[in-house]
């Protein structure tokens, strides 16, 4: 396979490296649970990196490949080349890269690829699909000796308290550092447990948007340990609080007119057919793709009910206990018409949870389904017996054989990821 790139795309990548002196650029990709890899080469290697990609050993990353066909070679994606800023003295840059087989084929089981495909699948119906994670995390003390048990939330404070603590300040170098390697901040905010907080970042294109996932969840480590601090993603440390999650707002656009696809102002939630088929594409297909979303053992300790996680298969307005909320817009803003998804958690793989969820909402589109009656009662209190409505898999045991049965999320992640995965 030739790699080809733009005149404008060297120059900017060209520029950057002699800015800032870089002398090392890590070449980064994902494995199958969404656990960032990287590759370190020596600036002098960078032209080589550029015109032939980089070979690697396939075989000792998670999901990837067997000794026998462990050959792989990384493709930097120029468009995500961004200066390290948390490393200044080493004078590092990275850039996220495509995993490639010897025979220049996209490599089937890379995270990144599942999604492209699906975001072409998307586009052959005349779709770009743009997503915006809202990512919670904690932050725990470390001990002298830099253990972290029993864990010490950093901070006593509450939702959006405004704390002089470290918490203030470990935020504050978080955003900067996020903002160095390219992504937008939009607002952070203290959360509802001690030691929560929650970064979010602008809207955009899915691929765009789970690249930056990955770089926001590796930045915050590392600012977090700058600071002798624990920044975790884990769904649930602490019992009896509220858990953390990764609600994901979603649109589909049109390719041709970049106007939504969402909006009806005839409707009396102002969706239209094609929204409403998305969602009642990803109702259908929510069992299926927890395991996806919801990844841990300990992400079903967060999916009970009382702590504001969905536990029930239903849609609302503003309903915050419901599976699928629909956000009230501003009067005139008709473009911010969108789903929010609010069963997923940081610790997913945000390639797959992206490609799951457009697949789902697809599946509904093609086969012009129809959802429920939206449920607008306080779901956190509903009696499950009583109330009709189906539930989320309890465990994640159940969540692995709602996977097996459903073929529209196993065909997205294809059979070598989906085999893997389980």
């Amino acid at each position: 396979m030739s790699i080809e790139y733009t005149a404008e795309e060297l120059q900017r990548v060209d520029d950057l490296i002699k800015r800032n002196d870089i002398r090392f650029i890590r070449l980064q990709f994902s494995d199958i649970v969404g656990i960032a890899k990287h590759v370190t080469i020596p600036i002098g290697h960078w032209d080589n990196a550029v015109s032939h990609g980089v070979w690697f050993d396939g075989s000792s990353v998670e999901g990837f490949a067997r000794v026998a066909e462990s050959d792989m070679y990384l493709v930097p994606d120029l468009a995500t080349f961004a200066v390290v800023s948390w490393e200044m003295d080493l004078s590092t840059a990275r850039v996220i890269c495509d995993v490639y087989t010897p025979d220049g084929e996209p490599f089937i089981g890379d995270p990144r690829f599942v999604l492209k495909r699906q975001l072409e699948r998307a586009a052959s119906m005349g779709l770009d699909y743009l997503v915006g994670p809202e990512l919670e995390f904690f932050l725990f003390e470390r001990y002298p000796d830099g253990t972290l048990m029993p864990l010490k939330p950093h901070d006593q404070a509450s939702y959006f308290d405004v704390s002089t603590d470290l918490a203030h300040s470990v935020r504050r170098q978080m955003v900067d550092a996020l903002q160095a390697m390219g992504i937008v901040v939009e607002a952070s905010h203290h959360e509802v447990a001690v030691g929560q907080s929650e970064i979010d970042f602008t809207y955009g294109p899915a691929l765009v948007t789970a690249d930056s996932t990955i770089t926001f969840r590796t930045t915050l480590k590392a600012i977090a340990q700058k600071n002798n601090l624990h920044c975790t993603f884990m769904p649930k440390p602490i019992a009896g609080t509220h858990g953390s999650g990764m609600h994901v707002h979603q649109s589909l656009w049109d390719t041709r007119t970049k106007e939504t696809v969402m909006y009806n102002p005839d409707n009396e939630y102002g969706l239209s057919d094609t929204a409403l088929q998305f969602i009642a594409g990803q109702l259908a297909h929510a069992p299926g793709m927890t395991a996806i979303l919801a990844p841990l053992v300990n992400s079903y300790k967060r999916l009970v009910p009382g702590y504001e996680a969905p536990v029930y298969l239903s849609w609302g307005r503003t309903n915050r206990s419901a599976l699928l909320r629909i956000p009230r817009i501003s009067r005139g803003r008709y473009r911010s018409m969108r789903c929010e998804l609010r069963c997923p958690d940081p610790s997913a793989n945000p390639y797959l949870a992206f490609a799951v969820m457009l697949a789902a909402g697809l599946d509904g589109i093609e086969k012009r389904m129809t959802p429920p009656s939206p449920a607008e009662e306080d779901l956190y209190h509903v009696d499950g017996a009583r109330s009709g409505l189906d539930t989320l898999p309890g465990d994640l045991g159940e969540a692995l054989e709602a996977l097996r049965a459903d073929e529209v999320i196993q065909n997205a992640l294809g059979q070598h990821v989906y085999e893997r995965f389980v």
